[in-house]
Protein backbone atom coordinates (compact mmCIF):
# COMPACT_ATOMS: atom_id res chain seq x y z
CA UNK A 1 0.00 0.00 0.00
CA UNK A 2 1.14 3.53 -0.62
CA UNK A 3 0.16 5.98 1.68
CA UNK A 4 -0.47 10.07 0.94
CA UNK A 5 -0.43 12.52 3.35
CA UNK A 6 -2.25 15.35 2.41
CA UNK A 7 -0.92 17.85 5.12
CA UNK A 8 1.83 19.56 4.83
CA UNK A 9 2.05 19.53 8.47
CA UNK A 10 5.22 18.90 10.18
CA UNK A 11 3.69 17.25 13.50
CA UNK A 12 1.67 15.30 11.01
CA UNK A 13 5.00 13.95 9.22
CA UNK A 14 6.45 13.19 12.88
CA UNK A 15 3.87 10.82 13.76
CA UNK A 16 3.24 9.10 10.41
CA UNK A 17 7.09 8.43 10.79
CA UNK A 18 6.88 7.28 14.77
CA UNK A 19 4.08 4.89 13.26
CA UNK A 20 6.90 3.16 10.42
CA UNK A 21 4.98 4.58 7.74
CA UNK A 22 6.81 5.15 4.69
CA UNK A 23 4.64 8.00 2.76
CA UNK A 24 4.30 10.86 0.10
CA UNK A 25 3.26 14.05 1.04
CA UNK A 26 0.81 15.78 -1.41
CA UNK A 27 -0.92 19.20 0.12
CA UNK A 28 -4.41 19.96 -0.76
CA UNK A 29 -5.61 23.34 -1.78
CA UNK A 30 -8.89 23.57 -0.23
CA UNK A 31 -10.77 26.40 2.00
CA UNK A 32 -10.99 25.49 5.66
CA UNK A 33 -13.85 28.11 5.62
CA UNK A 34 -17.36 26.29 7.24
CA UNK A 35 -20.22 26.22 8.22
CA UNK A 36 -21.51 26.93 12.12
CA UNK A 37 -21.55 23.43 13.35
CA UNK A 38 -20.52 21.37 15.95
CA UNK A 39 -16.62 20.93 16.15
CA UNK A 40 -16.37 17.47 15.68
CA UNK A 41 -18.33 17.89 12.35
CA UNK A 42 -16.23 20.56 11.40
CA UNK A 43 -13.39 18.48 11.47
CA UNK A 44 -14.73 15.76 9.79
CA UNK A 45 -15.88 17.65 6.96
CA UNK A 46 -12.50 19.37 6.86
CA UNK A 47 -10.72 16.19 6.46
CA UNK A 48 -13.34 14.76 4.21
CA UNK A 49 -12.65 17.81 1.63
CA UNK A 50 -8.54 17.60 2.18
CA UNK A 51 -8.34 13.96 1.41
CA UNK A 52 -11.28 14.22 -1.38
CA UNK A 53 -8.87 17.16 -3.26
CA UNK A 54 -5.83 14.95 -2.99
CA UNK A 55 -7.77 11.47 -4.48
CA UNK A 56 -9.25 13.45 -7.41
CA UNK A 57 -5.37 14.63 -8.18
CA UNK A 58 -4.23 10.86 -7.64
CA UNK A 59 -7.48 9.76 -9.73
CA UNK A 60 -6.20 11.87 -12.76
CA UNK A 61 -2.91 10.04 -13.02
CA UNK A 62 -4.94 6.95 -13.16
CA UNK A 63 -2.76 4.22 -11.57
CA UNK A 64 -3.50 0.85 -10.26
CA UNK A 65 -1.45 0.80 -7.65
CA UNK A 66 -3.47 0.76 -4.07
CA UNK A 67 -3.34 4.20 -2.63
CA UNK A 68 -4.15 5.25 0.64
CA UNK A 69 -4.90 9.20 1.23
CA UNK A 70 -4.46 10.48 4.52
CA UNK A 71 -5.84 14.05 5.53
CA UNK A 72 -6.89 15.69 8.89
CA UNK A 73 -7.77 18.39 10.53
CA UNK A 74 -7.56 19.78 13.67
CA UNK A 75 -9.39 22.29 16.10
CA UNK A 76 -9.68 23.71 19.62
CA UNK A 77 -12.85 24.59 21.02
CA UNK A 78 -14.03 25.38 24.54
CA UNK A 79 -17.52 26.01 25.71
CA UNK A 80 -18.26 24.84 22.49
CA UNK A 81 -16.87 27.53 20.65
CA UNK A 82 -13.92 26.95 18.39
CA UNK A 83 -10.88 29.17 18.31
CA UNK A 84 -9.23 28.62 15.07
CA UNK A 85 -5.38 30.00 14.25
CA UNK A 86 -4.81 33.25 15.40
CA UNK A 87 -4.86 35.80 13.14
CA UNK A 88 -2.40 37.98 15.03
CA UNK A 89 -0.27 37.84 18.42
CA UNK A 90 -3.54 40.26 20.16
CA UNK A 91 -6.00 37.09 19.33
CA UNK A 92 -3.21 34.37 20.30
CA UNK A 93 -2.94 36.39 23.62
CA UNK A 94 -6.94 36.37 24.37
CA UNK A 95 -6.91 32.54 23.40
CA UNK A 96 -4.66 31.73 25.74
CA UNK A 97 -6.42 34.05 28.09
CA UNK A 98 -9.39 31.94 27.44
CA UNK A 99 -7.84 28.60 27.86
CA UNK A 100 -5.73 29.58 30.77
CA UNK A 101 -7.04 27.37 34.22
CA UNK A 102 -9.89 25.77 32.19
CA UNK A 103 -10.71 22.35 30.70
CA UNK A 104 -11.37 22.95 26.73
CA UNK A 105 -11.15 19.97 23.69
CA UNK A 106 -8.61 18.84 20.84
CA UNK A 107 -10.75 17.36 17.55
CA UNK A 108 -9.09 15.95 15.18
CA UNK A 109 -10.81 14.38 11.85
CA UNK A 110 -9.30 12.05 9.66
CA UNK A 111 -10.24 10.58 6.68
CA UNK A 112 -8.72 7.91 4.48
CA UNK A 113 -9.72 7.29 1.06
CA UNK A 114 -8.55 3.89 -0.84
CA UNK A 115 -7.54 4.12 -4.29
CA UNK A 116 -8.17 2.82 -6.96
CA UNK A 117 -11.82 1.95 -5.55
CA UNK A 118 -12.31 5.12 -3.79
CA UNK A 119 -13.27 3.34 -0.70
CA UNK A 120 -13.82 6.44 1.95
CA UNK A 121 -13.80 6.06 6.26
CA UNK A 122 -13.78 9.10 8.13
CA UNK A 123 -13.68 9.24 11.92
CA UNK A 124 -12.71 11.94 15.07
CA UNK A 125 -11.17 11.93 17.93
CA UNK A 126 -11.45 14.37 21.09
CA UNK A 127 -9.02 14.85 23.36
CA UNK A 128 -9.73 17.07 27.08
CA UNK A 129 -7.12 19.61 27.42
CA UNK A 130 -6.52 20.95 31.35
CA UNK A 131 -4.57 24.13 31.10
CA UNK A 132 -2.35 25.48 34.83
CA UNK A 133 -4.06 28.96 35.66
CA UNK A 134 -1.10 31.55 34.37
CA UNK A 135 -0.42 35.33 35.07
CA UNK A 136 -0.78 37.85 32.26
CA UNK A 137 3.19 37.67 32.46
CA UNK A 138 3.30 34.50 31.24
CA UNK A 139 0.86 34.06 29.01
CA UNK A 140 2.51 37.54 27.53
CA UNK A 141 6.20 35.59 27.35
CA UNK A 142 4.51 32.27 25.54
CA UNK A 143 2.75 34.59 23.01
CA UNK A 144 6.28 36.35 22.13
CA UNK A 145 7.87 32.97 21.37
CA UNK A 146 5.70 32.81 18.34
CA UNK A 147 5.00 29.38 18.73
CA UNK A 148 1.72 28.91 18.31
CA UNK A 149 1.10 31.52 16.04
CA UNK A 150 -0.10 28.88 13.23
CA UNK A 151 -1.61 26.62 15.74
CA UNK A 152 -5.49 26.11 16.60
CA UNK A 153 -6.04 27.15 19.67
CA UNK A 154 -2.43 29.04 19.61
CA UNK A 155 -0.49 26.54 21.27
CA UNK A 156 1.70 23.73 20.46
CA UNK A 157 1.71 21.09 23.44
CA UNK A 158 4.76 19.56 22.18
CA UNK A 159 6.63 22.48 22.41
CA UNK A 160 7.13 25.28 25.52
CA UNK A 161 3.86 25.68 26.16
CA UNK A 162 3.69 22.10 27.86
CA UNK A 163 4.95 23.10 30.70
CA UNK A 164 1.78 24.78 30.96
CA UNK A 165 -0.88 21.68 30.18
CA UNK A 166 -1.79 20.23 33.97
CA UNK A 167 -3.17 17.16 32.54
CA UNK A 168 -5.30 15.75 29.58
CA UNK A 169 -7.95 12.41 28.79
CA UNK A 170 -7.38 11.08 25.52
CA UNK A 171 -5.04 10.32 23.02
CA UNK A 172 -1.63 13.03 22.94
CA UNK A 173 -1.05 12.69 19.24
CA UNK A 174 -4.76 13.91 18.58
CA UNK A 175 -3.79 17.51 20.33
CA UNK A 176 -0.49 17.13 18.33
CA UNK A 177 -2.67 16.94 14.77
CA UNK A 178 -3.14 12.89 14.04
CA UNK A 179 -5.04 10.14 16.41
CA UNK A 180 -1.87 7.66 16.06
CA UNK A 181 -3.95 4.88 17.85
CA UNK A 182 -7.05 5.18 16.36
CA UNK A 183 -5.67 5.83 12.37
CA UNK A 184 -3.62 2.51 12.97
CA UNK A 185 -7.01 1.05 13.74
CA UNK A 186 -8.71 2.70 10.64
CA UNK A 187 -6.27 1.77 8.63
CA UNK A 188 -6.21 -1.88 9.31
CA UNK A 189 -10.07 -2.21 8.63
CA UNK A 190 -9.56 -0.27 5.29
Amino acid sequence: MKYILASGSPRRKEILTKMGLAYEVLVSEVSEEHEDLAPEQIVLELSRRKAEAVAALLQNEQSDEDTCVIAADTLVAIDGEVLGKPVDRRESYDMIARISGREHQVYTGVTLIKLPEGKTDSFYEGTDVYVKALTAEEIQAYVDTGEGDDKAGAYAIQGIFAKHIDHYAGDYDNVVGLPAAALKKHLEQL
